[in-house]
């Protein structure tokens, strides 16, 4: 009886120790990083499938160098903040626009890169300035930078038509090109690589509505993450890392660190 109380108390240590082995042993920590999967070029699926984009390239270098598990996790935009605070995602890596709203929101990255927000039209538009959308049908992603730009620009919103909210700007392209709406208000990078690459018969208007800049952001308290991705980010721009990269989708540098 004594035997196999003693034998019952070891199999018991063993069993608990195992899976403290086993998972010291699989598991590495994860970088999940959240981003809308319809927003080429910074993050979208490949036409095999697989997730791609200039700011998932960064993200996965990034995660490389940091020792950690690269995860490109697709959300819906509207959704992000919760996404954040659940601990679904690590962080926030796509055209995410630094706005003095979003600013005590989230624990951010110094700007990686710069961008305008924008009127995407037809090519037979008459549409040639911002005056020109009054009384006209605009288009934005819902939670966007676009509608951040628009609202905060009272008298053109006022101006308009109507203003329709879509889930995606692929969404909104779709709209422009069945005529459902007369313009987009985008963020330029996004929109030029769109138009570029599908071949799709629209254009930028010269005029933009608002200059921004793109950080990564973290859950509000974890500065902790955002300093080891900020010093991997500065690294990454010193070694020409980023440049290649920026490269690689644009053609030239468009990164801002370290300039």
């Amino acid at each position: 009886m004594k035997l196999t109380k003693i034998f019952a108390a070891c199999l018991t240590a063993v069993m608990l120790a195992m899976p403290l082995t086993s998972c010291g042993k699989a598991s590495q920590k994860k970088f999940v990083v959240g981003f809308d999967n319809e927003f080429p070029p910074m993050g979208f699926v490949a036409d095999d499938g697989s997730y791609t984009g200039f700011d998932l390239d960064l993200a996965k270098e990034c995660a490389s160098r940091m020792g950690m598990e690269f995860v490109a996790q697709p959300i819906a935009w509207d959704s992000k903040d919760n996404e954040l605070k659940s601990g679904n995602i690590s962080c926030i890596w796509n055209g995410f626009t630094i706005t003095e709203e979003r600013k005590d929101a989230y624990e951010w990255s110094t700007p990686y890169m710069k961008n305008q927000q924008v009127v995407v039209v037809k090519n037979d538009s008459t549409i040639k300035s911002l005056a020109d959308l009054a009384g006209l049908k605009v288009c934005v992603q819902k939670d966007s930078s676009g509608l951040a730009a628009v609202e905060g620009k009272a008298e053109l919103k006022s101006s308009f038509k109507e203003l329709i909210q879509v889930d995606t700007y692929l969404n909104a392209m779709m709209e422009l090109e069945s005529g459902s709406v007369d313009a987009i208000v985008m963020d330029e990078i996004v929109a030029r690589y769109e138009i570029q690459t599908s071949g799709k018969p629209f254009k930028v208007l010269d005029e933009s509505i608002s200059a921004e800049e793109y950080g990564v952001g973290f859950l509000k308290g974890n500065t902790a993450l955002r300093d080891k991705v900020q010093k991997t980010l500065e690294e990454m721009a010193k070694d020409g890392t980023m440049a290649k990269i920026s490269q690689k989708w644009f053609g030239s540098d468009v990164t801002t660190i370290g300039k």
